[in-house]
């Protein structure tokens, strides 16, 4: 029964089944700059590939530079007219995010796809160097911000290029999974009260609710750029690497049932 469920076919052509190359076979990125977060690994690196593989100059925004060259080389390896370079970024350091948008400027770019993948999943309860806890700072604070630094410059891009812009928010069904109340603004570093996996489930939240607002805003404003929340499916990476599912070591709300 499941590689029928598997190969099920949906309106779009594609099943769970089908992988990024299938998707995006004869489609051409060339001349496109993409940003993605997070490319080092997982999700993030397989998007990074086939995007440079369809002829895209992709930036991977990293924390581990070391992890992302790795990567690069691979993609070259497979596709050597691949272009993609690596910069910076920790998205749970303000700062950090604030130079990456500064040395990205400075590179004159344009931009056309931004992809906002990086994140960290179930971890212990932890404070980002700005005060924040960790999991609402890297997938959601630090995404925001370096959203609203480089909006600009996408739409100057799809202004001048007449070609769409596209954001994506990296989210998940573990959105359901938020605190009762949804996103706890008053109770953001409230230990005690700590659920590894809703405090998870706020930060996918918040990455729904800022794809939604970009687009409504890019609707009103008639910009030229699509803002979007994606599930990326049950796939294991290293995002598991703290309290998973699999090892049962997660803590849940008090009121989750």
């Amino acid at each position: 029964m499941l590689p029928w469920i598997f190969s099920r076919k949906g309106a779009s052509g594609f099943s769970w089944a089908s992988t990024a190359d299938q998707v995006t076979a004869g489609i051409s990125a060339s001349g496109l700059t993409a940003i993605v977060t997070g490319a080092s690994s997982g999700i993030g690196a397989e998007t990074a590939r086939v995007l440079a593989a369809r002829g895209a100059h992709v930036v991977m925004a990293v924390r581990n530079l070391a992890a992302a060259d790795a990567v690069r080389q691979a993609v070259l390896a497979e596709s050597p007219a691949a272009s993609l370079e690596l910069m910076e970024l920790d998205l749970s350091s303000l700062a950090s995010v604030r130079k990456f948008a500064d040395d990205f400027a400075a590179t004159g770019l344009p931009l056309n796809i931004l992809v906002n993948n990086a994140g960290v999943m179930a971890t212990p309860f932890t404070l980002s160097k700005d005060g924040i806890e960790m999991q609402f700072a890297t997938n959601h604070v630090g995404h925001f911000l370096l959203t609203n630094l480089l909006l600009e410059t996408m739409k100057k891009t799809s202004r001048e290029s007449n070609v769409e812009g596209r954001i994506v928010n990296v989210s998940s069904e573990g959105h359901r999974f938020a605190y009762k109340e949804g996103i706890r603004f008053a109770k953001l570093n409230d230990e005690e009260e700590y659920s590894t996996i809703a405090a998870y489930g706020q930060s996918k939240l918040a990455n729904i609710l800022h794809a939604n607002e970009l687009a409504r805003r890019f609707k009103e404003e008639g910009v030229n750029i699509t803002a979007n929340s994606l599930h990326p499916g049950a796939i294991i990476t290293n995002l598991l690497r703290h309290h998973s599912i699999i090892d049962g070591k997660h803590t849940w709300p008090s009121d989750a049932w």
